[in-house]
């Protein structure tokens, strides 16, 4: 019963207007949560065990392999983990939360949009319509001006939103170089047009928005920036992330000569995710009086 209480006494300490919520304002977001944790892990073993189901060329088939694999034992652990950590009132667990809902919002949004219709259709809408679910919910619930006073006085704001900036611009210059040359130039694509033309609008329109706000917002250490940076952070890692394990999957698939792309996406995942621990390390512990 004392947990408990301690648990949504945490809850409301996190989100605005707490006096007229109910005692876990967060409690919705959760439940969903534990939904979306439940298609994402569906979605992968079924994927994985039932591969042919896929109708898409090889080396798409090949990324989607390697996605699930990162679904099944990186991001559903991940999320798992970010949902009892923020139950038990700590902060890291709250961002990280967000993060991880951000980047399956994202993901499964490569598989609606971008995999041949298959068996797993009905799946991938869930996967999208529950992760934009949660995240609507947390972050009309979350009080940012609390979240910011988390962060350690000494946070590098100007170091960890320079990186995200510069992150924001690389990925924008890279896409548009690309479409620039194929259209203008004739030059072709490093994958097939319409594959390329998915990523870079997901990029150009969810990641590189969120990167660029983030940066900008932490720069001046306004309350958002810490919420949007670490979110961006996490999603952008992940992701990076798994480009990495594709390029891996395609090598020892003979698809693409070592080491492929792997230079480009290795050194960003890093990257990234230094930016993303450097933030989420800045947040000073509830047993500091916070």
């Amino acid at each position: 019963m004392l947990a408990t209480n301690e648990r949504q006494s945490t809850s409301r300490s996190f989100a605005g207007g707490a006096e007229e919520r109910a005692p876990d304002a967060f409690g919705p977001a959760r439940r969903l949560t534990v939904a979306l944790l439940l298609v994402m892990a569906t979605q992968a073993v079924t994927g994985l065990l039932f591969a042919d189901a896929y109708r898409d060329v090889e080396w798409v088939r090949a990324t989607w392999f390697g996605n699930d694999w990162a679904t099944l034992v990186i991001a559903t652990p991940l999320l798992a983990l970010a949902l009892v950590r923020s139950g038990a009132g700590c902060v890291q667990g709250l961002l990280l939360w967000l993060g991880l809902v951000g980047y399956s919002l994202y993901n499964y949004a490569f598989y609606l949009f971008g995999a041949a219709l298959n068996a797993f259709f009905p799946i991938y809408v869930a996967g999208v319509v529950s992760a934009g679910a949660v995240l609507i919910l947390l972050l009309s619930h979350i009080d940012p001006r609390r979240v910011a006073a988390r962060f350690r006085s000494t946070t590098p704001v100007r170091l960890i939103g320079a990186a995200l900036v510069f992150i924001a611009i690389g990925l924008s210059l890279v896409w548009i170089a690309i479409w620039a040359g194929y259209v203008f130039a004739g030059r072709p694509t490093p994958i097939e047009p319409e594959a390329f033309k998915l990523v870079a609008a997901l990029d150009l329109s969810l990641m590189v928005p969120a990167l660029m706000a983030g940066g900008v917002l932490v720069w001046k250490r306004r309350r958002w920036g810490f919420v949007i940076a670490t979110i961006a952070s996490i999603q952008g890692a992940l992701y990076l992330l798994v480009l990495s394990i594709n390029t891996v999957v395609l090598i020892q698939r003979g698809m693409s000569g070592a080491p492929g792309e792997l230079p480009i996406w290795g050194p960003l995942t890093l990257f990234t995710g230094l930016v993303a621990l450097l933030l989420l390390t800045n947040i000073r512990s509830e047993r500091t009086g916070l």
